[in-house]
């Protein structure tokens, strides 16, 4: 249960209620992270706004890239839910979850792409807590992916870090979105 609980739908204004619908029409359950910052109807909006324009924008990096370097900041975080949502966008993606499991050993793990394993090191150095990217890796990193990926990809890590730092300090956890119980969004 998070430390402030989520603004129920009959407790919610117009607004907010309408949010609610294509939150749950998007997802198949209103995210819980929304669901409490429904707290701050004008806060909720900006933010859901941000995450469209984000999502919207994002179209340089390969899905994998972009989606692998996000899951390792959640997980590296303990962002239960943010590790959640990140499994079942990557399910969405069709991307194979099982390696998932062997994250941790990414740099020597056969699963993992060498433009894989430059992300995931990149969201390790961005995620600390003191940011250790060199200038060595962001030359690597552009030269595997251009500067707009680069661009891109640091954006995401960043705002993943902020998601997860957030939700972490609400006290919001895993809503069951990667195992289908609260997704009801038909795999690929």
């Amino acid at each position: 249960m998070p430390r402030i609980p989520a603004v129920s739908k009959k407790d919610a204004g117009p607004i907010v209620r309408a949010l609610y619908w294509f939150a749950r029409r998007r997802f198949g359950a209103v995210p819980e992270p929304f669901a409490v910052t429904a707290h701050h109807p004008k806060l909720m909006v900006a933010g859901g706004k941000h995450e469209m324009a984000v999502e919207k924008a994002s179209k340089t990096l390969p899905a994998n890239v972009r989606e692998l370097a996000v899951y390792r900041v959640a997980q590296v975080l303990g962002c239960s839910w943010c590790v959640d949502f990140g499994a079942m966008l990557q399910r969405l993606e069709g991307l194979d979850l099982e390696r998932l499991k062997h994250i941790d050993a990414y740099a020597e793990h056969p699963a993992y792409t060498a433009e894989e394993r430059l992300a995931i090191a990149y969201a390790d150095a961005m995620t600390g807590d003191q940011v250790t990217v060199t200038d060595a890796q962001v030359a690597e990193l552009t030269a595997t992916f251009g500067e707009k990926g680069v661009i891109e990809l640091t954006y995401h890590i960043g705002l993943e870090n902020m998601r997860a730092r957030v939700n972490s300090a609400l006290g919001i956890v895993d809503q069951g979105f990667s195992t289908g119980d609260a997704c009801r969004i038909p795999t690929p």
